[in-house]
């Protein structure tokens, strides 16, 4: 089948606040083809991403993404790979490249699903899938008694499991730190696996980093995340040196050759990769192979929709060993709303990969027209791009 027709929709809370929220607004991308239509959703800034597939041609290496996709025939695996080989030839220099591919790649796969029939994992060469553990994603409260709340509440709720991240840790002084860990734990009981985000907050001080080791193994965390921002690997391995706890990183991995290095060298016992930033679902499992390759265990990192939760478990699906899955709680209403099905709990407290078709999500465009942003792109007074319907 011949792809037909690509479209991006911005959608947006009324207000955006500054906190460590994604799930604020969205870019979702449309696939049209054969008589369907596959979505996908980018983990990127989404006026960025439209005008980067829409962009006028700078050079041979900067072309906008829509010359190596529209008009393409989409049968088989190969023909994705082909797309992807294509954007990264004719839009080399355009660093937006792999943000914007990956909700593209997304849609693919959940298209050519469609048309086969066939769940995504499927097509990526799993025969069976193996349920994950989710863990409750959420920010720290403002106060260590907002965090002891939040744990007592998600404890409550059944989780066995809970991420705790960004926020003021590590924003205030060492004692404030120790105080949210000790809530933290507290508020969840021993039992369950506890996680901590530092959200990049050090940089690349491993010293500041260093001092908070001893409150994390006493809270037996069960890894400390991003404590330095994405590819500081000399950082990271010097602090997995010193560290009781596991180090956890790479969700901000925006292509395949950056994940290796951190797979490679950094030290790192777990690698978190979102497929709406790293290039898409295909990326992702490559990622997965390699990781399941040298012993570090394959995460998922999302942190928005039920859509992007369903593409970001096709990649480790099948990997048995790959237990934990990140799983959003504080979803905005737009995150919530994006998508008809929701990826729920079993009795266990176990969730599984949708085995429908394609991503198995089905897009809830009425209930999202309130959220759509709509955008003109201009250029000497030619319009290339405004706000399709939804």
């Amino acid at each position: 089948m011949k792809i037909e027709s690509v479209d991006f929709f911005y959608l947006s809370m009324p207000v955006v606040l500054d906190i460590g929220d994604g799930s604020q607004d969205a870019l979702l991308v449309r696939i049209r083809a054969g008589g369907l239509e596959g979505w996908g959703e980018c983990e990127a800034s989404p006026l960025t991403s439209i005008a980067s597939y829409y962009t006028p041609m700078s050079h041979s290496a900067c072309k906008p993404l829509r010359y190596s996709l529209e008009g393409r025939h989409l049968n088989n695996a190969g023909d994705i790979q082909s797309i992807a080989d294509s954007i990264h030839e004719n839009s080399l220099d355009l660093l937006q490249a792999d943000h914007t591919l990956s909700g593209i790649d997304i849609a693919l796969w959940d298209l050519l699903g469609k048309k086969l029939q066939t769940p995504v994992y499927k097509l990526l060469g799993y025969k069976k899938t193996f349920p994950k553990l989710p863990y409750a994603s959420q920010l720290f409260g403002d106060t260590p008694e907002d965090t002891y709340a939040k744990a007592v509440k998600t404890k409550a709720s059944g989780f066995r499991a809970v991420k705790f991240g960004w926020g003021p840790f590590g924003r205030k002084n060492l004692v404030d730190d120790v105080a949210q860990l000790n809530a933290a734990r507290e508020g969840i009981g021993m039992d369950a696996y506890l996680m901590i985000d530092a959200g990049t907050v050090w940089r690349e001080d491993v010293m500041e980093a260093q001092k908070r080791l001893q409150a994390l193994k006493d809270i037996n965390a069960y890894w400390l995340e991003e404590p330095f921002i994405n590819g500081s690997l000399n950082p990271y391995k010097s602090l997995s040196d010193l560290s009781p706890v596991p180090l956890a990183g790479g969700e901000g991995c925006n292509n395949f050759v950056q994940a290796r290095a951190m797979i490679d060298y950094a030290g790192i016992q777990f690698i978190q990769i979102d497929a709406g930033r790293i290039g898409g679902i295909m990326v992702a499992k490559r990622v997965a192979d390699i990781a399941l390759g040298k012993n570090i265990t394959y995460v998922n990192h999302t942190f928005t929709s039920h859509l992007a939760l369903s593409a970001s478990l096709q990649p480790f699906a099948g990997i048995e060993s790959a237990l934990i899955s990140e799983y959003p709680v504080e979803l905005k209403s737009l995150a919530e709303e994006i998508s008809k099905e929701k990826i729920i709990r079993d009795g266990d407290g176990y969730i599984h990969v949708p085995e429908k078709a394609g991503l198995g999500i089905t897009v809830d465009t009425t209930a999202l027209q309130k959220y759509l942003v709509n955008v003109e792109i201009k250029v000497n007074d030619r319009i290339i791009y405004y706000t399709p319907v939804l």
